[in-house]
């Protein structure tokens, strides 16, 4: 019961759903059970109606189109690895049954197989529909414009540098910078945010998300198939197609198990007429009863429709897995350790306060910082300009004169004054002079605080802080309720990781971490934890991730944090490292019991078997029927 996968995901502009591959096989595995089903009933009236030659015929028909498909597989599959297989076994059980004049037996033990068989095509289908649903998201053709003129152009075609005309109600068909007008974005399909989101010139814009209201020009920055939105396919690719460390197990032992099996029924053909004086009917009866009971087919598909149904769910919900390792892997997770800025932090530092010196109005003393800080490109100038903006009125004016002090702040003239706006040590005296309890207070806060001074003396100072993601305290709570211990690594001063860290939660905090120290510390947890997790989102994360037993990236980190990490949290939520970590624990727990399920139920057929208390069709029933349960019991995680 092999879960081969359909090659049906292309990077290419798919075809319909009802066209693929995977439907078909799906449509024509169960059409193949259900006329083998119809064509048993039919043989078992004939039969019943001493019609035994035309009962036969129908019972030939049901192992021809029943098993047909699973024939092939299995003996394509023997000459091509040279070894046997499941499928191998059910057929020779389904012979063995015919030729000792067992056929409507034989034909059930061909149906259910046939049955399995497309539920396990089903639970593959399953966990593409969300790959396909993304897919179907990105359009096949753009409107690129060349010297002026709209031409519609396929996606692969387009290059980088090209520039786009994106109207209202159309999606992003690759990732690019607004060059023209401005718009809202429902990013919801790449980010997961409910509410569309304003972009203006110089946004960034991603494929599959949609323009809402405005028209807009794009500069095109990756081709199609850089976009976070393929790397987003890429990843929910890989992880459907890469086997975790149990079904590889399985998969070695169904080989050494298959030949055991062969070897005992051989034995079993004869023995049992020396030893116990059964006859040669009955010796072979049994023998054929142990080759159906015997074969491990429950325990084959006890950990693929789980994977695969818990990878599926993941993508649905944000949380992209590389591959199945990852995911068995995190149910044992016992430290995370956090970056800060850009993953427990949004990254980009937002103004809290406004302090000015007395006759100083809070709009005159913006009015004055941001005419001069617009024209730098530090992280904190760019964000006390749009505070600014959000609050006067009045357009600002150009500086007369501007000088960057490289690590201290800039130097302006404006209205023929000199202005000067920096960090604290810029000012020597007098800005520890100025509200030196309060400025003492913002930093013990984990805020920063810039200063401004004028011909008379500091004019005031603006505090700011990156601000700690809404669901990051509540993210943390979970994962210590769950026992993982966790700890924030940090390149930022110990006031502000202190203040970082109490305000999230987090157990434990190392300060002023460059990138290999980070991979040090995460070293060190490793040798006293089973697992390690490392969460971030930027090139300087990206060491660590490596490291890490297990890496999570945030969804809007960089390209080296995503290739790097082994999960990816796409709609950059925190909270969903617990949901995680418990979908892995399910899927174990999942596991394990289709593990512990099957391997009862065949060795209480086995044991009824030498016991001569097992009816073929009994043997047949609990076998497939195991199998069935098994794969179901895996499908449950598609739905929680």
């Amino acid at each position: 019961m092999k879960m081969e996968r359909e090659a049906v995901v292309q990077s290419a502009p798919q075809q319909p759903m009802n066209e693929r591959p995977s439907f078909l096989v799906l449509h024509g595995e169960m059409t193949a059970a259900i006329v083998s089903g119809i064509l048993i009933v039919i043989g078992w009236f004939l039969m019943n109606q001493d019609y035994s030659e035309f009962g036969i015929g129908s019972f030939i028909l049901a192992y021809v189109i029943g098993g047909f498909a699973k024939a092939k597989e299995g003996i394509e599959e023997t000459i091509k690895e040279k070894e046997l297989n499941v499928e191998m076994l059910m057929l020779l059980a389904a012979i063995g049954s015919a030729i000792i004049g067992y056929w409507l037996e034989g034909a059930l033990l061909i149906f259910i197989f046939a049955l399995s068989g497309a539920l396990e095509t089903y639970t593959m289908n399953r966990s593409e529909r969300e790959l396909t649903s993304l897919m179907e998201l990105q359009p096949e053709e753009a409107t690129v414009l060349y010297e002026g003129k709209e031409k519609t152009v396929s996606l692969p075609n387009i290059k980088k540098g090209d520039i786009l005309l994106i109207k209202p109600g159309e999606r992003v068909p690759l990732d690019g910078t607004i060059l023209s007008g401005q718009t809202s974005i429902d990013q919801a399909a790449i980010t997961g945010e409910a509410v569309p989101v304003f972009k203006e010139i110089g946004n960034e814009v991603y494929a599959g998300t949609v323009n809402v209201n405005g028209a807009v020009t794009v500069e095109v920055t990756k081709p199609a198939q850089d976009t976070l939105f393929q790397k987003i396919i890429t990843l929910v690719q890989q992880a459907q197609n890469e086997k975790s460390p149990s079904q590889l197990f399985i998969e070695k032992f169904e080989s050494v198990y298959v030949k055991a099996v062969l070897i005992i029924v051989a034995l079993m053909m004869f023995l049992p007429h020396f030893l116990l004086d059964w006859s040669w009917t009955e010796t072979f009866y049994r023998a054929m009863i142990l080759l159906v009971v015997a074969s491990p087919c429950a325990l084959v598909a006890a950990i693929t429709p789980a994977s695969l149904s818990a990878i599926s769910y993941g993508a649905r919900h944000g949380i992209l897995f590389k591959n199945g390792l990852h995911l068995e892997r995190l149910a044992h997770l016992e430290a995370i350790a956090f970056d800060k800025t850009g993953t427990l932090t949004k990254g980009t530092p937002a103004v809290t306060d406004v302090i000015t010196r007395e006759g100083v109005s809070e709009e005159e003393f913006l009015y004055i910082v941001a005419s001069i800080e617009r024209y730098s490109h530090h992280p904190l100038a760019q964000s006390i300009v749009q505070h600014a903006q959000s609050k006067i009125t009045k357009e600002l004016k150009q500086p007369e004169q501007l000088e960057d002090v490289p690590g201290f702040g800039v130097i302006g003239s404006l209205n023929n004054q000199e202005i000067k706006i920096g960090k604290r040590e810029f000012f020597k005296k007098e800005a520890h002079a100025f509200c030196p309890n309060l400025s003492e207070s913002f930093a013990t806060e984990g805020k920063t605080v810039v200063y401004a001074k004028d011909d008379q003396g500091i004019i005031g100072m603006i505090a700011l802080k990156d601000m700690v993601r809404s669901e990051a305290k509540e993210a943390i709570s979970v994962l210590n309720e769950l026992g993982i211990k966790t700890v924030m690594l940090t390149g930022d001063s110990e006031k502000t990781a202190s203040a970082i860290s109490k305000e999230c939660s987090v157990e434990n905090y190392i300060a002023g971490c460059l990138p290999e120290e980070k991979v040090t510390h995460v070293k060190t947890l490793k040798q006293t934890h089973e697992t390690v997790a490392m969460v971030g989102d930027g090139i300087n994360d990206a060491p660590a991730l490596a490291h890490a037993n297990i890496g999570i990236a945030m969804g809007e980190g960089t390209d080296v944090a995503l290739e790097t990490a082994d999960i990816v949290l796409m709609k950059n939520n925190l909270s969903k490292i617990a949901q995680a970590v418990k979908l892995s624990k399910k899927m174990n727990a999942i596991i394990k019991q289709n593990i512990i399920f099957s391997i009862s139920i065949i060795v209480l057929l086995i044991c009824s078997n030498f016991l001569q208390f097992l009816d073929l069709p009994l043997g047949v029933i609990g076998h497939e029927g195991s199998t069935i349960l098994v794969i179901l019991n895996g499908l449950r995680l598609l739905k929680n």
